[in-house]
């Protein structure tokens, strides 16, 4: 694991964030403007953006904004996708898999942390995957929510629910970092202390 100093304090070094997020805007333009002022955060961090490389929705606005503010942006999407004309083209690097699976082994080798912002099917899939991995000591990354406009309200309640009902043990309910704020966000990914699968 990779960490540097600050003071007293250990922290991990972010060089590549794996941002989540969906394909379609959402119903709330706070949505696309936390997109575009995370993608400007990473930048403006020296930290390398890594998604799902299409073009469209709150993937297309986390994408420009990183590069609008002279970041990088690397982009893994399935050819299936790619050849169906999604695949942003004005990306640093665009890695172009055979599945679905191999892109988010891919998208986790690349990367350091893990955010999710608003989405769907396919962000709540990578999500629970993600820190399933982690949970298991498949990897020591840490996993965020950028919980924009009580986006995610009910997901903090449901897991909640979930540890009371004995399906998620105490030691593992904070592998998900919960945050409205980005800088917040940062800051708990940077700290988050490795998981302990036993």
């Amino acid at each position: 694991m990779s960490k540097r100093h600050s003071g007293n304090e250990e922290r991990r070094a972010l060089r590549r964030v794996c941002v989540y997020c969906g394909s379609a805007r959402g119903d709330d333009p706070r949505f696309a403007s936390a997109a575009e002022a995370l993608g400007r955060a990473l930048a403006e961090r020296s930290i390398e953006l890594v998604y799902g490389g299409g073009r469209v929705g709150l993937m297309g606005v986390v994408a420009d904004a990183t590069l609008a503010a002279g970041g990088r942006a690397h982009g893994v999407i399935p050819q299936r996708l790619h050849d169906l004309e999604v695949a942003h083209t004005g990306l640093s690097e665009l890695y172009v898999v055979e599945s679905m699976h191999a892109r988010k082994v891919v998208m986790a080798q690349l990367s350091d942390a893990f955010i999710a912002l608003p989405g769907g099917w396919g962000t709540l899939e990578e999500l629970f995957e993600v820190t399933t991995w982690n949970q298991l000591g498949i990897h020591d990354k840490p996993v965020g929510v950028l919980n924009v406009a009580g986006y995610y309200d009910a997901l903090l309640e449901f897991l909640a629910h979930a540890k009371a009902r004995g399906f998620i043990r105490p030691r593992f309910a904070g592998l998900l970092r919960f945050a409205s704020s980005i800088e917040t966000l940062l800051a708990t990914l940077e700290r988050a202390p490795p998981a302990d699968p036993r």
